[in-house]
């Protein structure tokens, strides 16, 4: 399929992550995931609860953000956060790595904090948060090669909270690394249809964005986060 003819919609995880986020604004988004078709909502975890009620009869899938967003939690957090989540409603998770253990070199530790909250996902899509802004090439290929050997659905760019979002090199990177099967999802400053549409030649099978609306209908979103 060209990028052209792609319905940028069911890549859209539409997203809102920000602390002060109101109920009112939940579903807000919620409704317009059901009305455009976007894949999923994407919230925190508190918030699950409400997304799923509101989504419920729909298409519309419920994403769950874990040990968000500095990924920092004990690994026992992020599992219970994982399982709790998931009771709640969640049909996706999106779990942040701990980039410190990553550079302090402590693997045995990085890798088993992924590897729980896999098995406390099941059959429930995983998708692990790299934070590609704070890793260099080198440390993102080995994140990303880490959750294959892990059967992770998908690997994602970034928190948007940090100091950087999705590029098209780290992209390209990602899905050169994971090969042509695996997700990848671009999150982090897509905004409009044309960085949208750059991700996804990239290599994207995902977009995480709070600029859902704007990009389905090719206009440019102010600025945000996600």
């Amino acid at each position: 399929m060209s990028v052209q003819a792609i319905d940028y919609a069911r890549y859209i995880d539409h997203t809102l992550l920000k602390m002060d986020a109101t109920e009112a604004e939940i579903i807000k988004i919620c409704q317009e995931a059901i009305e455009h078709h976007f894949y999923s909502v994407c919230v925190n975890s508190g918030y699950v609860p409400l997304v799923a009620k509101t989504l419920a009869g729909s298409e519309v899938k419920t994403c769950s953000v874990i040990g968000f967003p500095l990924g920092a939690s004990l690994t026992s957090v992020k599992v219970f956060e994982t399982q709790a989540a998931i009771a709640a409603g969640a049909n996706e998770i999106d779990m942040v790595i701990n980039v410190g253990w990553l550079k302090s070199g402590d693997i045995s530790a990085f890798i088993d904090d992924i590897r729980q909250v896999k098995m406390a996902t099941g059959e429930v899509i995983l998708k692990v948060i790299l934070e590609t802004c704070l890793l260099s090439q080198a440390q993102i290929k080995q994140v990303c090669e880490i959750c294959q050997q892990l059967n992770v659905d998908f690997v994602k760019t970034s928190t948007g909270f940090s100091s950087g979002g999705a590029t098209v090199e780290d992209i390209k990177l990602m899905r050169e690394t994971v090969g042509p099967t695996m997700g990848v999802k671009a999150s982090g400053g897509v905004r409009s249809q044309e960085t949208a549409k750059a991700m996804i030649a990239a290599g994207a099978t995902r977009l995480g964005t709070s600029s859902g609306v704007a990009i389905v209908a090719n206009q440019q979103a102010g600025h945000s986060h996600y």
